[in-house]
C-alpha cells in the first residue's frame, strides 16, 4: 500500500489528468497560481466480491480514511460510500459500485467476465487505484453494455481510476462563488455538465455542485480505437451547517446528475 495519503493522490492525479488533459487547463485557470484544495474524488466498480466497493474502500481506509455517508441511486442502480480522512485538508473520497444483479443475464455475464480477468495480486497492489483496464474487450461490448447502463459501460472502457477530481470552490482565492467559477470556465470554452441545471444542490441541502463535460479522447479496444467520453472536473462549494462547520456529505440527487457528465448518450 502507498505509504502516504499524497503519494497516492499525486499518482491518481497523474493517472487522471493523462486521461482529461482538459483538467490541468481547468486547473491552471482556477487557481491562478494558488495551490488547489481537492474536495473529493470519486471512484466506480462492480459490486462482485472481487472488487466491490469494500475492496476499493481497503486502500483507503488502511491510509486512516473512515465511512461516513451510505448513499442509492434507484434509477442508476447503484450504491455509493463516502469516506473522510481524519486531516480535513485531504480529499473526501465517494466509492459507487454498480448492482450487477439488477441487470440483465448478459451484463452481469459479461462483467463477470471482464472481472474475472483481473489477477488478484493486482488488486491488493499499491496501484490497483489507479491501474485501468485489466481486461480484453472489443468495442461492440462497450457498445451493448452503453445501451444497458453508460456506468457499466464507462468501468468496462476504463477500468480503474479516477472518475473525477474536485475542485474545493471553499478554498479557492480567486472566486467565491460556484457561478462565478462557472461563469469563467464558459468564458474560456469548457462546456459544462447541464443535465439538472448547471449548479446541483443549493445552500438550502449545504452543498452546490457543478461539473465539466467529460473529455473525448481516443480508447484503444480490441478490434479498434474509438473516441468516448472519459473523465470530468467537479467544482463543489460546501455551506456551514447548525454548529458553523462546513457540510461534509453528498447529496444523491445532486450526485445522480454529476453522474450524467460521462453520458455518451446525452450528447447532440
Amino acid at each position: 500500500m502507498h505509504q502516504d495519503v499524497d503519494s497516492l493522490f499525486a499518482a491518481m492525479w497523474q493517472d487522471y489528468i493523462s486521461m482529461t488533459p482538459s483538467a490541468a487547463k481547468v486547473h491552471q485557470l482556477l487557481g491562478q497560481g494558488n495551490a488547489i484544495i481537492n474536495d473529493h474524488i470519486a471512484l466506480r466498480t462492480f459490486n462482485l466480491p472481487k472488487v466491490g466497493l469494500e475492496v476499493l474502500a481497503a486502500h483507503f481506509i488502511e491510509l486512516g480514511y473512515q465511512a461516513c455517508g451510505d448513499y442509492r441511486f434507484e434509477q442508476k442502480k447503484l450504491r455509493a460510500k463516502h469516506f473522510e480522512h481524519p486531516d480535513e485538508t485531504q480529499p473526501k473520497v465517494f466509492i459507487s459500485e454498480l448492482l450487477v444483479e439488477e441487470f440483465s443475464p448478459w451484463l452481469q455475464q459479461t462483467v463477470a467476465q471482464l472481472v474475472a480477468q483481473i489477477p488478484d495480486e493486482a488488486i491488493s497492489a499499491d496501484d490497483f487505484l489507479y491501474s485501468g483496464r485489466h481486461w480484453a474487450m472489443d468495442y461492440a461490448t462497450y457498445s451493448r453494455l452503453l445501451e444497458e447502463s453508460e456506468y457499466a459501460a464507462w468501468v468496462a472502457a476504463f477500468g480503474y481510476r479516477a472518475n473525477h477530481f474536485t475542485v474545493s470552490v471553499n478554498h479557492l482565492a480567486g472566486f467565491s462563488t460556484l457561478e462565478a467559477v462557472n461563469e469563467a470556465l464558459k468564458a474560456a470554452g469548457f462546456v459544462l455538465n447541464s443535465a439538472g441545471g448547471e449548479i446541483k444542490g443549493s445552500a438550502a441541502v449545504l452543498l452546490e455542485q457543478s461539473s465539466t463535460m467529460a473529455d473525448r479522447i481516443p480508447v484503444a479496444f480490441g478490434d479498434r480505437t474509438v473516441e468516448i467520453p472519459s473523465c470530468f472536473y467537479e467544482f463543489a462549494r460546501r455551506y456551514p451547517k447548525a454548529d458553523g462547520k462546513l457540510y461534509t456529505g453528498f447529496v444523491a440527487a445532486s450526485a445522480d446528475k454529476i453522474f450524467e457528465s460521462t453520458n455518451a448518450k446525452s450528447e447532440s
